[in-house]
């Protein structure tokens, strides 16, 4: 059994915000039933690559979840939403702020039907204020947000994080906001709304650059790969590899020193680490001639030798045969019933006596439709292929 369940939730969301959240939970446990168009689905069912027609980025974000087509704009399908509506925890969704009031199943309506609900919202920029209504994507954020702004080599043009950060820190976001309700309500007894926007995640997750701002008064620009604050906290080249180098703290340092053969740490220029940012241009290169007298292997030998924080930059087909990745369990082989098997990342937060599980991969769209409509409305398979006809599912 896992940790949570015991939670039952009706997830909306398509694309990747949403369903990253609802990932999350069911991963440790919940019960997701994804609510998905007719014929359509989810919209990053649309996105490939493809194996045996079905799309790696919907499965790489909606394993663990049961699929039920519903058309929310027939009248039907909205007294199924509202009947499913009663019997579960949590209502998860990511449309543009008024939609679901449009459809007359927005929160006010919903939590009269069960005081109980958990209704979590995530959404561009949130459901208040002047851009509430703005459409938005991951790309959008991140450059509003501002980490475009310090992401990118030095004199570079702004850059793009690789990862979808805008939308993932709102899934999870999402997620700390639908666990803080569930468990304040059991002293409660009622419900709330989660309202999370992603402009908001991405402000939240600028880390010390908006304290370097607020106490210099300078604005942080792009630095490449160095840290901001922290002297040596970058990669350097090797003979044969890059190796990033992190000595966080001046013990660290002294012992990075020691280890290079270098007689650097009582230097004054270098002796603390504000004095180390404050002479950067001084000892970087004198650090990089050093670093290019080994190879990355060797370094890295050495390095974990004394304990100081390194590692090489490893591309993505090395990061899933990397040896301590999989002996985490973080890259697992699920079986498609379409796609077969297929390897997909593992999950991260490690319970020691409810662990989470991956029970299932990412379901065929609509393939458990009567399932759910029969178990939680005691609906009979000719009243299912009834709305099936109408086209209600």
């Amino acid at each position: 059994m896992g940790a949570l369940s015991d939670i039952k939730i009706l997830d909306l969301t398509r694309v990747l915000a949403g369903p990253y959240a609802t990932m999350v939970l069911a991963d440790l446990g919940a019960e997701i039933i994804k609510i998905e168009q007719p014929g359509k689905g989810d919209d990053s069912r649309a996105y490939g690559p493809y194996k045996n027609g079905e799309s790696a980025y919907f499965m790489s974000l909606n394993r663990n979840k049961e699929s039920v087509t519903l058309n929310l704009k027939t009248p039907e399908g909205k007294e199924i939403l509202k009947e499913l509506v009663k019997k579960v925890d949590v209502l998860v969704e990511n449309f543009r702020p008024g939609t679901m009031e449009k459809l007359g199943l927005g929160y006010d309506v919903l939590k009269e039907l069960n005081p109980r609900l958990i209704y979590a919202s995530s959404t561009g920029y949130g459901q208040t204020g002047p851009y509430s209504q703005r459409p938005a994507y991951d790309a959008v954020v991140q450059a509003m947000g501002g980490i475009m702004s310090i992401t990118g080599q030095a004199d570079g043009k702004p850059t793009r994080v690789g990862s979808s950060v805008g939308d993932i820190f709102a899934g999870l976001f999402c997620a700390i906001g639908i666990l803080s309700a569930v468990h304040e309500r059991e002293s409660s007894g009622l419900g709330q709304m989660v309202d999370v926007a992603m402009l908001d995640c991405q402000v939240a997750i600028l880390e010390n650059a908006i304290a370097r701002y607020e106490f210099t008064g300078e604005i942080p620009h792009p630095i490449g790969n160095r840290h901001p604050s922290i002297v040596p906290f970058e990669p350097f080249d090797t003979l044969t590899a890059p190796i990033m180098v992190a000595a966080g703290n001046d013990r660290l340092w002294v012992t990075l020193c020691e280890l290079l053969e270098l007689d650097l740490a009582n230097d004054p220029r270098f002796i603390t680490n504000p004095k180390r940012n404050e002479n950067y241009q001084a000892l970087r290169p004198i650090l990089a001639e050093r670093f290019m007298t080994k190879t990355a292997e060797e370094w890295q030998k050495m390095f974990d030798e004394v304990g100081i924080p390194s590692g090489p930059i490893n591309t993505v087909d090395k990061v899933v045969a990397n040896e301590q990745v999989i002996a985490r369990d973080m890259i697992l082989e699920v079986e498609h019933p379409v796609a077969g098997t297929t390897r997909i990342p593992g999950i991260p937060t490690k319970l020691s006596r409810t662990p989470g599980e991956i029970r299932m991969a990412a379901p065929v769209l609509g393939a458990e439709t009567e399932k759910i409509l029969s178990e939680y409305l005691g609906l009979t398979s000719d009243q299912v292929a009834e709305l099936r006809e109408k086209k209600v599912i």
